[in-house]
C-alpha cells in the first residue's frame, strides 16, 4: 500500500478515537488480502467494532487467539489467572498429568495458554454460549483440549470430579449498573453475559464457588479474576464454598489484574 493511502487510514482510525492508530493500521493492512478488504476492515473499525473481532485474533500470553464477533475478547490483565494456574500445576506434573478446566471459557484464551505454557495436560474448557465454544474447539484442538457446551459444570464430563487441579473461571464480574459505563467495544459488541455479574458482580461467582469443591482433586484450587473492590467479598464467596481463600496480586500497580483463589482440602503442593 503507498504510504499515502496508509497515512489516510490512520488518519481515520485517529479521528474515529483509536489511540494506537499505526498499529491498528498495520494490523488492518495485514489481515486484508486486497484493498477493498482493507476498506471494509477500516469501516467496522472505524464504526467502534473491536480490532480483535475486525482482524479475527487477540494476542493473549504471546498467543494469537482467534476471536471474531460474538465472543468475549481476552484481556491482558486476566493473564495473571494463567500465572497462577501454571504455578499451581507445574507441581501435580512430577506425580501425574495434570487437570485443568476452563470454566466460562468464552474462546478458549486461558486453558491454551496454560496448556501452552505447563506442558502436556488433560484440558477441558466450557462455555453456555455456542459462539464461544465454536471459537474454543478451533483454538484448544492443537492441544488436544475437550470442549463442552452448557451452564457451568452440567456438560463437564462426571469423571472429571474430585480430579480438577486447576479450576480456573473467567466469570463475569461487573456489577450490572456499571456496565453502562464501559468502553462502548465492550458494552455493544460483546455477548452481555459476558460482562454482567449481576447486582454486585459476583452472582456466577457465588454460583460456581458453590460447586467448585466437589470438582477439585485433594489441594486442587479455583483461581477466578477479581477486581480489588470485591475482592473481600469474593474470598468471602470462595469460603462459604468450603474452599481455604486467598489473593494473589498483581505484578504491577494496575487495578484489576487480581486472582482470587479457593484451595480444597488435603493433598500436596
Amino acid at each position: 500500500m503507498p504510504v499515502a493511502a496508509l497515512g489516510s487510514v490512520v488518519a481515520r482510525l485517529r479521528a474515529a478515537g483509536c489511540v494506537f492508530a499505526e498499529r491498528e493500521a498495520a494490523l488492518l493492512l495485514e489481515a486484508s488480502p486486497s484493498a477493498a478488504a482493507l476498506e471494509s476492515l477500516v469501516e467496522r473499525r472505524v464504526a467502534g467494532e473491536p480490532l480483535e473481532h475486525v482482524v479475527g485474533w487477540a494476542e493473549f500470553c504471546g498467543l494469537r487467539v482467534a476471536v471474531g464477533p460474538g465472543v468475549f475478547v481476552p484481556r491482558h490483565r486476566t493473564e495473571a489467572l494463567v500465572r497462577e494456574a501454571v504455578r499451581l500445576v507445574r507441581p501435580v506434573r512430577q506425580r501425574r498429568r495434570p487437570v485443568v478446566v476452563d470454566l466460562c471459557c468464552g474462546s478458549g484464551a486461558i486453558g491454551a495458554a496454560i496448556a501452552t505454557a505447563a506442558g502436556p495436560l488433560e484440558l477441558h474448557a466450557a462455555d453456555v454460549d455456542p459462539v464461544a465454544t465454536g471459537f474454543a474447539r478451533r483454538n484448544l484442538a492443537h492441544l488436544g483440549g475437550a470442549v463442552h457446551q452448557g451452564d457451568l459444570f452440567a456438560p463437564l464430563p462426571a469423571t472429571l470430579r474430585g480430579r480438577v487441579d486447576a479450576l480456573v473461571a473467567n466469570v463475569p464480574y461487573v456489577p450490572t449498573e456499571a456496565i453502562a459505563l464501559m468502553p462502548a467495544e465492550a458494552r455493544d459488541h460483546e455477548p452481555r453475559r459476558t460482562l454482567d455479574g449481576g447486582a454486585d458482580g459476583l452472582d456466577v461467582l457465588r454460583r460456581v464457588a458453590a460447586d467448585a469443591a466437589r470438582w477439585l482433586a485433594p489441594g486442587g484450587a479455583l483461581l477466578v479474576e477479581t477486581s480489588r473492590r470485591q475482592a473481600a467479598t469474593a474470598q468471602a464467596v470462595v469460603a462459604a464454598g468450603g474452599l481455604a481463600p486467598g489473593l494473589v496480586e498483581p505484578d504491577d500497580d494496575e487495578d484489576g489484574g487480581l486472582v482470587a483463589t479457593g484451595t480444597a482440602p488435603g493433598g500436596r503442593r
